[in-house]
């Protein structure tokens, strides 16, 4: 099966499987069924011989193995048996599906895997399982777990969205603003695990950044005119145009320190023309808000020409709209860079009497990480290299933490 074929089938997935749950109502069994039919097309397609309309012919193979799974209850059916049963099913005029409508599923199929039945490392893993078409063996890598473990996770999801009586319908207006939400954090949170993964000896997964931004892509064209949607494309955009740029030699390069000449021009570009494109607008919302951060970091030609005290404003209104513990550390640094380290641990100080930023899971290594950076710039070194080896030690990315213990022991 080459590349392109590759492509087009995992393109094509979801809009396959939202066919056949919303005609049948069977999230599980539609899935098994969407498998064995990407499975006899990259049996049976090459980049010359790909159908007209490759998604009817994806949804036709489906329905009829679907038809084939409801009608003898085994689901488990072998794979090797399924081109011969599809074959004789697309011959057999009795058994035709009905015509099959180009329209796109995605948008229902993201709100159906965040159903708020579930928890949000379950709506990731269904998200990143049924719509990014990642497999159980690279959704439990990229979350450092088990495979069988995951794969527990995902079944008891799908389980718990039959109990929960999720249907796939069209969702109403009032539907779609309450579970945008969930939706677009998801999207967020498989970014953000592929920009700095939580394990392993690689400081990023790029198949996880990729998938986000183009789930997030598939997201926007169903929504062209929701802003947060398109804060969100152009954060991300943004953000991943720094990657080549993050390590050297498989170190972490901090970012007043990355050659800017390694940041994608063309990605800066098309994001911060999202994010103009909407900001004039009356409700800015908090990926909009990241976004423009993004965007004034790819503005500055060289870190001493970043306009910092428009970013420590930027993370105030951040912080208003969303008080979170990561939030707050952010707007710290930005008023370190904006005022003076003295400035900046002072507010830390004040942060932590407050909201405890040192205690939180979400923020207490990287707390120590940027205590010990403003004590470094104050010429406390003893202190800072305490705090460095602190953070190193409360990290399990070995990127990350190979920078730290290296920064602690230049300090001595």
């Amino acid at each position: 099966m080459t590349s392109d074929v590759e492509h087009l089938l995992r393109t094509e997935a979801p809009q396959v499987l939202g066919a056949l749950v919303r005609r049948f109502g069977h999230f599980d069994i539609a899935e098994d069924a969407v498998q064995e039919a990407l499975l006899v097309a990259s049996r049976t397609w090459t980049a010359e011989d790909v159908p007209e309309n490759p998604r009817s012919w994806l949804i036709r193979i489906g329905y009829r193995r679907m038809v084939d799974l409801l009608r003898t209850d085994q689901a488990r059916r072998r794979r090797e048996r399924l081109a011969g049963v599809s074959e004789l099913a697309m011959q057999d005029p009795a058994r035709r599906a009905r015509p099959v409508l180009e329209t796109d599923e995605s948008l229902t199929l993201l709100l159906l895997c965040c159903h708020p039945a579930l928890s949000p490392t379950s709506q990731v893993a269904l998200t990143l399982r049924a719509v990014g078409g990642l497999t159980t063996t690279e959704i439990a890598h990229a979350y450092g777990s088990a495979e069988n473990t995951m794969g527990a996770r995902i079944s008891r999801a799908k389980q718990q969205l039959v109990r929960a009586g999720a249907r796939f319908t069209p969702p109403t207006d009032a539907d779609r603003v309450s579970r945008m939400d969930a939706v677009m954090q998801v999207l967020y949170l498989i970014f953000n695990e592929g920009y700095t993964a939580s394990t392993g000896d690689e400081l990023a997964r790029v198949d996880l950044t990729r998938e986000a931004i183009r789930l997030t892509r598939m997201l926007r064209d169903s929504l062209p005119d929701d802003p947060e949607v398109t804060g969100l494309l152009a954060l991300m955009l943004l953000t991943e145009s720094r990657r080549a740029a993050r390590t050297d030699d498989d170190e972490l390069v901090p970012l007043d320190e990355q050659d800017r000449a390694r940041w994608d021009p063309e990605l800066i570009r098309e994001g911060t023309e999202l994010i103009d494109s909407v900001w004039r607008r009356r409700e800015v919302g908090t990926y909009q808000l990241q976004a423009a951060i993004a965007a004034v970091h790819a503005a500055a030609a060289s870190p001493d020409r970043t306009d910092w005290p428009q970013i420590a404003a930027l993370y105030l209104g951040l912080e208003r709209l969303s008080p979170t513990a990561p939030v707050r550390l952010s707007r710290v640094v930005a008023v370190a860079h904006a005022y003076g380290p003295a400035r900046g641990l002072a507010l830390l100080d004040n942060l932590n009497r407050v909201y405890h930023l040192d205690e939180e899971p979400l923020t207490r290594q990287r707390e120590r990480a940027i205590r010990a950076h403003l004590l470094e710039m104050t010429g406390d070194t003893a202190g800072a290299a305490a705090r460095y080896r602190e953070a190193a030690a409360l990290t399990q990315n070995q990127v990350e933490q190979r920078y730290l213990q290296r920064r602690a022991h230049r300090l001595g």
